[in-house]
């Protein structure tokens, strides 16, 4: 990718040592099986950011000066278990930097790798899957790598929520947890949903937010668009109690797919990557002034977690 920085930031907020946050973009679309170009997604939502605003009006923050190091594109591609493989490599090694680590896809297989590598870093994990579809079958298309995959393998090894599930195949009622999967049909009546999906997640939660989540009124540019989707404010309602009452420890986007006549959905999606930043770093933020909290020499990374011994 050409882009030096995440929304055009000045390169001092954006180096390595100093960022409390990494962004690694998976252009992948290898297996996706209707519309094609979630490859294209990582660009556009960048290109998206740099159109941003960077003040935050609700949290009163400028998220960015807590420094978001672009990483490179992992770029692997000869076969669906291979890029897997890669992205759960790049995943771990800068959770073990002990940065907030986040990921834009590319299609929903990519987070079979960045889930596994949270999976192995923090005890107890909750993995919090927001998306139109279930997304539970153990193999689609001749690979358990596939995009209809995406959470299986945290339904087994994970506590698995699943937030805003519209469509599924047969084959996966014997393997979803319905006491802990909230269907779109049942949380536009239910005043309740929030709090009861907040109160099933353990400590700790990684979110992978697949952008067909959003009703396709709000974000057409996705590769499978489902009819009856979430709208932006009850999803930012979601998401800052989220935030708000459990340590996330990072989190993918995935399934933009971009078109080049209408770039709204590039927008909404570099939107939602700001906002959940916001809501994660708001309290770093609660006691100072937003226009002079960066000092390139006394800016931390957080606590360190992990040992920065073993990239593997």
């Amino acid at each position: 990718m050409e882009i030096k920085t995440y929304a055009g930031i000045p390169e001092e907020f954006a180096k390595l040592e100093q960022a409390k946050v990494v962004l690694i973009p998976v252009p992948y679309d290898g297996t996706s099986t209707w519309q094609k170009g979630a490859d294209k997604g990582p660009k556009a939502f960048l290109e998206a950011s740099k159109n941003m605003e960077l003040f935050d009006i609700e949290t009163n923050t400028e998220v960015y000066k807590q420094g978001i190091y672009l990483a490179d594109a992992v770029t692997e591609n000869a076969s669906p278990e291979d890029m897997v493989d890669a992205v759960h490599g790049i995943t771990k090694k800068f959770i073990k930097k002990n940065k907030f680590v986040t990921i834009f896809g590319g299609e929903h297989s990519i987070s079979i790798g960045t889930i596994r590598a949270f999976n192995e870093m923090f005890p107890n994990l909750t993995v919090l899957h927001i998306d139109a579809h279930a997304d539970l079958r153990k193999s689609y298309d001749g690979s358990s790598c596939n995009h209809a995959c995406a959470v299986y393998e945290a339904s087994q090894n994970t506590n698995l929520i699943q937030v805003g599930i519209r469509s599924m195949d047969i084959s996966e009622k014997s393997v979803i947890d319905v006491d802990k999967t909230y269907f779109a049909h049942d949380m536009a009546t239910d005043d309740a949903w929030i709090d009861a999906a907040v109160e099933q997640m353990t400590d700790n939660v990684f979110i992978t937010f697949d952008l067909d989540a959003f009703d396709p009124s709000i974000l057409p540019s996705t590769g499978t668009p489902e009819p009856g989707g979430l709208l932006w404010y009850e999803t930012l309602d979601f998401l800052k109690q989220v935030f708000n009452e459990k340590n996330v420890v990072g989190f993918d986007i995935v399934e933009l797919c971009p078109n080049e006549i209408d770039t709204s959905s590039d927008f909404l999606a570099a939107k939602l990557y700001y906002k959940m930043l916001s809501y994660k770093f708001q309290k770093d933020n609660m006691d100072n002034e937003y226009g002079d909290t960066y000092n390139s020499k006394t800016i931390t990374t957080p606590i360190l977690k992990f040992k920065d011994e073993d990239d593997n």
